[in-house]
Parts: C-alpha cells; structure tokens; sequence
C-alpha cells in the first residue's frame, strides 16, 4: 500500500494550507495539509521533511513533529496510508515552491479551517490546536 506524509505547519495559533490544484487527479481544488508520497526506504520524518522542502521550502526540526493521525483512504488496489504531523519548528519563509501541486498557500486559525480532504485530518487538527491555546 502506497504511504502518504502530509504537515500542518502550526505557528502563533495558525496552521499553514495548500490549496490543491483543480488539474490535480486525486482531490482536486480543496485545502489540504503539504505532503507526498514516501519513497522507497525512506522513514516518515524523512519523507516528511523532504515533502516540506521541496513543497514550501523549509527545513522542519523534525524532532518538532508531532503525530497526528493514520488514516487508511481509497478503496482496494487504489488505496493509500496517510500520516499527518503537526510541525512547530522550521527554518525558512513557506512559499509555494511546488506551483503545479497547488496553486496557493495561506495561514489560518482554528475556527477559520476549511474543509480538508480528509475530514478526520480536519478533526484532529482542530482538536490539536484547541488543546495548544488551554
């Protein structure tokens, strides 16, 4: 089964998103967390901070990143394992370094979140963030 990592950059009680390309085959046109697909032999924090890298231009301290969620998604032979993390440190000024994967990025507060492509995703950020702010 084919492994996703995907990161809510969470600073100052506000989580950065992307927002998908509508060209994009799998849940196009919708916010979501940055992320991608885990190469062979690669650990998730190692695919995590390479995603995060090459998607928004940072460096992640990945000693940061908390665990989210596992989410099994898809049906059969077309279904993928997604882990979130939440990440808190990082080098560098996100930008949309990866515009054919989407095509904006904007910060937003808890009670602000979109819909994400995966609502458990949604649930357990928010949940996440409240918890931050007691």
């Amino acid at each position: 089964m084919p492994e996703i990592v995907t990161a809510a950059l969470v600073r100052e009680g506000r989580v950065l998103l992307v927002h998908r390309s509508p060209n994009k085959h799998a849940y196009p046109n919708v916010w979501d967390l940055a992320g991608g697909h885990i190469d062979a032999g690669e650990t998730e924090l190692a695919a995590l901070a390479r995603e995060m890298h090459e998607e928004l231009g940072v460096q992640i301290a990945t000693g940061s990143a908390i665990h989210l969620c596992r989410l099994d998604i898809g049906r059969a032979e077309e279904s993928v394992r997604l882990s979130a993390w939440i990440v808190s440190e990082w080098e560098g000024t996100p930008t949309n370094t990866a515009p054919d994967e989407h095509d904006e990025i904007r910060w937003f507060l808890p009670e602000e979140l979109p819909p994400l492509a995966h609502e458990p995703v949604r649930t357990g950020l928010m949940e996440a963030m409240r918890g931050a702010r007691a």
